[in-house]
């Protein structure tokens, strides 16, 4: 038991919720990026312009299979960039074409009748895409990034092995270095994966719960709903 105290001192403790910090900080700011990259993505893949087609088209399934390791590599060998932003770059990169898939299916699945009745008001594209599409895309796709999001938070245990970032995971395996009884390496590994597991649950019963609340609106609200009532 003292052994196991001696590796959940307030110093450790500090030095652990740190480098949870820096993974909190990497995965919001990729989410976020990736999420503006991603619509403009799947917008353009869903345009009717071939070239914008065809650059988004090999764009997402380019990055989207190659292993997010290589590009964690490739940004931080080949660009020289330096850690943080190298793991922030890499994990953009990669979270946009995923994303971009996400949204082109949340823009799919609204009713294209919703398209015409914004056409026969007058409306330009983009005017429907922004006032009418995507309030209703949103609500199918949101569970969907936020499920996203937990990805991310997970992966980002790549980066201390590769880039040496430390970021939980890596923090983890710095203390390790310092503890050598079973126990003691047991009880830091069930303290990071406690850690994990209840930010990541709290993240996933919230996508849940947008879920549902999407199904009731969406069962409230037909799709053929008046086109004034989004103004």
């Amino acid at each position: 038991m003292e052994s196991i105290l001696e590796v959940l001192t307030p110093d450790n403790l500090v030095f652990i919720f740190k480098g949870f910090g820096l993974t909190l900080y990497i995965s919001l700011i990729a989410i976020v990026l990736s999420t503006l990259i991603g619509t403009v993505l799947a917008v353009m893949r869903n345009g009717k312009n071939p070239v914008l087609r065809i650059i988004s088209s090999i764009y997402i399934e380019f990055v989207r299979n190659v292993p997010n390791l290589l590009w964690i590599f490739t940004i931080f060998l080949v660009f020289k960039m330096k850690s943080t932003p190298a793991g922030i770059t890499a994990f953009t990169l990669f979270t946009s074409a995923a994303l971009a898939e996400i949204i082109r299916g949340g823009l799919n699945a609204v009713d294209k009748g919703q398209y015409e009745a914004g056409m026969s008001q007058g409306f330009t594209s983009v005017q429907i895409l922004y006032h009418i599409i995507l309030p209703q895309a949103i609500r199918k796709m949101l569970p969907a990034i936020i499920s996203q999001f937990v990805t991310v938070i997970k992966d980002t245990s790549l980066l201390y092995s590769v880039i040496a970032l430390q970021e939980l995971f890596g923090a983890s395996q710095i203390l390790m270095g310092r503890y050598f009884e079973p126990e003691q390496v047991f009880s830091l590994y069930i303290l990071i994966a406690l850690i994990y597991f209840s930010f990541n649950l709290a993240i996933s019963s919230l996508s849940h719960m947008l879920a549902n609340v999407g199904n009731k609106l969406q069962n409230k609200q037909p799709l053929s709903s008046s086109i004034g009532e989004f103004f």
